[in-house]
């Protein structure tokens, strides 16, 4: 059974930029058939906004966490329905 689609929007903090955190991101992503994109932000955090059925995002999110701990120290987390407005996974810059 199919899972309905439904966005997540996570900002990490820490030291998340300059450790390889978006090309992680990305691998995972694809591995896991995820659409969005991840990007650094000005204020030194990294933004995922991701699409797909949310046991699926869950353990994207349980493994990027795992593989970057020792660079996150927070995170923000919001869910919503998805929209279908990605057609891939990307790094933005």
């Amino acid at each position: 059974m199919e899972e309905n689609l439904v966005f997540c929007r996570i900002v990490f903090k820490g030291k998340v930029q300059g450790v390889g955190f978006r090309f992680t991101t990305q691998r995972l992503a694809e591995k896991y058939n995820l659409c969005g994109f991840v990007r650094n932000m000005f204020s030194g955090d990294v933004e995922v906004e991701i699409e797909g059925g949310q046991s699926v995002i869950e353990s994207f999110l349980k493994e990027l966490t795992q593989r970057m701990k020792f660079y996150v120290t927070d995170s923000e987390i919001l869910w919503d329905k998805g929209r279908g407005k990605f057609g891939k996974f990307e790094i933005k810059m």
